[in-house]
C-alpha cells in the first residue's frame, strides 16, 4: 500500500507565526501553494494557513444572533467565536490568521486515507507528522501524480 511518506513532498516550506500576512501571502501566490504549514522554533506543527484563511480577512464581520428574554439581549453565536473572527479579519500576522490544530496525516498513512480526507473535508494540502514534527505535506497534486504514475 502507498502511503504518505512514500509521496509527500519533504522540502517544505514553512511560516512561523509572527510571519507577516502579506509576506504569507506573497508566498503562497508566488509558489502557487494552496496552504503552508506554520511552525514553532523546535520544528512542531503549530497551525496551516490556506488561501481561504487570507480570503476569510475579505468577509464582512458576521454580526451575532439576539433573543430576548425579560428584556435582556442574550447572543446566540458564542462570544469567544465572534472575538476569533475579530481577529482573523485584522490579522497582520500568520498565527493571528492561520488554522490552529489543523488535520495531519502520520507517515504510514494510506493514500486511500489521504484522497478521502481530501475529498470529503476538501483539504488541498496535509501536514504529514513524524512524533509531532512535520516531516513533510502531501498535496492534491501529489495523490494526483500516484494515480498518474499507475496508469
Amino acid at each position: 500500500m502507498i502511503k504518505a511518506k512514500d509521496i509527500m513532498t519533504r522540502e517544505v516550506v514553512t511560516l512561523t507565526p509572527d510571519t507577516e500576512v502579506t509576506k504569507a501571502a506573497k508566498l503562497l501566490l508566488e509558489k502557487g501553494f494552496n496552504a503552508l504549514p506554520v511552525v514553532d522554533e523546535e520544528g512542531r506543527l503549530v497551525g496551516i494557513l490556506c488561501q481561504s484563511d487570507l480570503i476569510s480577512q475579505q468577509e464582512a464581520l458576521p454580526m451575532p444572533s439576539y433573543f430576548t428574554l425579560l428584556d435582556s439581549f442574550i447572543p446566540v453565536t458564542s462570544l469567544n467565536k465572534m472575538e476569533k473572527e475579530v481577529q482573523k479579519i485584522a490579522a497582520t500576522t500568520v498565527g493571528q490568521a492561520m488554522t490552529s490544530e489543523p488535520v495531519t496525516v502520520g507517515l504510514d498513512t494510506g493514500i486511500e486515507e489521504i484522497a478521502s480526507l481530501m475529498v470529503d473535508k476538501g483539504f488541498h494540502t496535509l501536514p504529514v507528522l513524524d512524533q509531532g514534527k512535520l516531516a513533510g505535506v502531501v498535496g492534491k497534486e501529489d495523490v494526483l501524480r500516484t494515480l498518474v504514475g499507475k496508469g
